[in-house]
């Protein structure tokens, strides 16, 4: 499961070393320790909707995943589409000229830091367009 954190002024996405799965019990307890170790202010789970945007059995897997996740934590935990995450992974894992086998171990954490940024990006987005309304 890959794993990232924002920096302290939600800008830049950072990945951490990806968590191993081993049962969902200690996959939550590990995303709880994770949580707190980095003071966690939110939570977002990929959402791996099909490429049409329709539901998938994954999809379905996740948003329950979310919900334990929310029973367990004090903070917000979202679903945030995921779509073509891994791909872009591979693809800028690819150009730095990475072996096949160090790909794959990557592939997690930096998937997770793609979708981390643009949430952040959309964020930043979303504040620029805010602040210019509010100025008209």
């Amino acid at each position: 499961m890959g794993l990232a954190v924002s920096d302290a002024l939600g800008l830049t996405a950072q990945g951490l070393p990806t968590l191993q799965r081993t049962n969902k019990r200690a996959d939550l307890d590990r995303i709880e320790r994770v949580a707190a170790d980095y003071s966690v202010t939110r939570i977002l789970v990929g959402h791996p909707i099909s490429r049409t945007g329709e539901a998938t059995d994954m999809s379905r897997l996740a948003v329950r995943f979310v919900e334990e996740l929310r029973e367990r934590l004090a903070v917000p935990v979202e679903l945030w589409d995921e779509r073509m995450t891994s791909r872009e992974a591979d693809r800028s894992l690819r150009e730095t000229g990475m072996d096949a086998r160090k790909r794959r171990q990557a592939r997690d954490r930096v998937a997770a830091q793609i979708l981390l940024q643009s949430y952040l990006d959309r964020r930043a987005f979303e504040r620029a367009r805010t602040e210019v309304r509010a100025e008209l």
